[in-house]
């Protein structure tokens, strides 16, 4: 029987557009053989899996595809900037504050909270702060800056997702339970911490769909997401063979 959707994930789903909520990557992998879904914000996950289906393997984003996180992590890291008074460039009369038009154009350029902060210190300038009042100035000294931000940060964005005032995605679980029914591996790799990634799918999916999955992986990688390393990581771990299938809202770069 096909499948009918608001996703078109694959010819072989035989799904039938109904929407424009999403869009395909434009990066293509050769072997193994893979497809990459971009998301485009406020569209929700809508398909029906049929086991007929050639699909073998479907592979989550975590955040912005199973939650919608993005005012999650600008909140944990403005509250970070507040706690320790970081104030970039050093000369500034305020803490930092991260808009969301910037952060929506930086977590889209650049993965994972280290490297995001690092290269924004470095284009802007390494800030004063209550951790080294003047800008630090050797790769020491700003390892540590950047370490004792995202570990303060890691564990404000968990207490916000312990809050229980955070659900995940309309679809998401419904898409997962079908999938899993049908016989099709589920994996979801992530380029955040993994402790933080690992209390979201906790959370979120529940324990018994996140010990149910075949593959995950987060913050493992040297190289982050935009670019597609942990992806292809993740395809391999279920089988090189496998027909994986991608829902993520992230652009990949080569």
């Amino acid at each position: 029987m096909a499948s009918t959707s608001l996703l078109h994930l694959l010819p072989s789903l035989n799904s039938r557009r109904l929407a424009s909520d999403y869009a395909p990557s434009s990066t293509t992998f050769a072997s193994p053989h893979f497809s990459a879904i971009r998301r485009r914000r406020s569209s929700n996950l809508s398909l029906s899996i049929s086991a007929s289906s050639a699909l073998q393997s479907l592979i989550f984003d975590c955040d912005g595809v199973i939650l919608e996180s993005e005012h999650l992590h600008r909140q944990a890291y403005n509250d970070a900037f507040l706690h320790f008074n970081v104030r970039s460039p050093s000369s500034a009369t305020e803490p930092l504050t991260w808009g969301s038009d910037f952060y929506d154009e930086l977590q889209n350029r650049i993965g994972g909270g280290k490297p995001k902060m690092r290269w924004f210190f470095k284009e802007k300038g390494w800030p004063s702060s209550s951790i080294f009042r003047t800008p630090p100035e050797d790769d020491t000294d700003r390892a540590m800056l950047i370490d004792s931000l995202q570990d303060w940060k890691t564990e404000r964005y968990k207490e916000i997702i312990k809050s229980g005032t955070v659900e995940p995605r309309p679809g998401v679980l419904r898409l997962m339970d079908e999938a899993k029914a049908a016989g099709i591996k589920l994996a979801v790799c992530s380029a955040a911490t993994k402790s933080s990634v690992i209390l979201c799918l906790e959370n979120l999916i529940g324990i018994e769909r996140f010990q149910g999955l075949d593959c995950f992986l987060a913050g493992r990688l040297p190289t982050k997401l935009p670019k597609p390393d942990i992806l292809a990581s993740t395809v391999v771990a279920l089988g090189s063979n496998a027909d994986c299938h991608i829902c993520q809202d992230s652009q990949y770069i080569s």
